[in-house]
């Protein structure tokens, strides 16, 4: 077994990091809201906390500031004097009367007067902001919620991948799952070949990414995924293990990733399933285990035995020999 670097984690992460971004790294901050979502949740928490706390000190402060100006705090228990805002008179009154109003409490212990036209504009400026924020930051979270990578977390790929015989045709496999009863409308596996090649050319791709087909011409590709389903891909002339053998395989370099999309059911959102398989995974001359069977009006799935092979009988020779 050989340990080396993957271009795809077996959970799907991508083992890719961007640097060296100069001036681009500006791209950010020109989609912010994406920014935002894609960071992580500790990071989205304390960007909420801040941002409301910092938002709420300076409006309280601009109340404060406003009756600080008028003189209302130096008079506030004066009742022959009309405030810009009654009962403030100091800034945690001030403080607490920007909450009451923000969150539309209303006490009824301090009100705005109407011979403070500061003070309405200011009321004004305080709703528009506060609509905007509310907006951003709640728009922002309601979506990092609703986000359905967690439903990746159900979806399940076999450990190995195998390479047999089937209908008289050498195919490498592998099996997917679903562990939830909610379907996956319209799901769709594709599969991706990364391997280093060298051009006739003398061009040296280290990351070269070829096509496998899995079933598009015919519609295999488009999966019905209520039970676990092997998936394969019939290794021919036009196949790029064409010249895969069991003896290559040993001496070989490379990734097969695999990407298994489809619409939640539940929420109607594209949810997206990776992994990969290196040389070290596929296993030749194996074949998965069932996982089916009829019970008393149903179909029972073990998925003690979903990612379990056994040997059978296959030709140690590539396709083209």
């Amino acid at each position: 077994h050989r340990e080396r670097q993957r271009f795809v984690d077996k959970n799907g992460r991508c083992n890719v990091q961007h640097g060296n971004l100069g001036g681009e790294s500006s791209r950010y901050l020109s989609d912010f809201f994406t920014t935002l979502v894609d960071l992580k949740w500790r990071w989205n928490l304390l960007i909420f906390l801040l941002t409301y706390t910092v938002a709420w000190l300076v409006m309280a402060s601009m109340w404060w500031g406003i009756a600080y100006l008028r003189g209302d705090l130096h008079r506030a228990h004066d009742d022959a004097y009309s405030p810009c805002v009654a009962n403030v008179y100091n800034f945690p009154s001030a403080f607490l009367f920007f909450i009451e109003t923000e969150a539309t409490i209303g006490y009824g212990h301090r009100y705005i007067t109407e011979r403070c036209p500061e003070g309405i504009v200011l009321f004004l400026f305080q709703s528009l902001l506060g609509s905007i924020v509310d907006a951003f930051l709640i728009g922002c979270m309601f979506i990092k919620m609703s986000q359905p990578k967690k439903r990746a977390e159900t979806l399940m790929f076999s450990r190995a991948a195998v390479v047999s015989q089937r209908d008289g045709k050498l195919c490498l496999m592998f099996r997917v799952g679903n562990l939830r009863n909610s379907h996956m409308v319209s799901a769709q596996i594709r599969c991706k070949l990364i391997k280093s090649r060298q051009t006739p050319e003398g061009e040296f791709l280290p990351l070269d990414q070829c096509e496998l087909d899995v079933g598009f011409g015919t519609g295999a590709d488009q999966l019905f995924l209520v039970s676990p389903l092997t998936i394969c891909h019939e290794i021919n002339s036009k196949s790029p293990f064409f010249c895969l053998s069991q003896r290559s395989l040993r001496s070989e370099q490379f990734e097969i990733v695999v990407i298994l999309e489809g619409i939640v059911e539940t929420t109607g959102m594209t949810c997206q399933a990776r992994t990969s398989y290196t040389e070290d995974e596929v296993l030749w001359g194996h074949r998965f285990l069932p996982v089916m069977s009829l019970e008393d009006g149903f179909f029972r799935v073990d998925y003690s035995q979903f990612h379990a092979t056994f040997e059978v009988p296959t030709p140690p020779y590539s396709v083209k020999e």
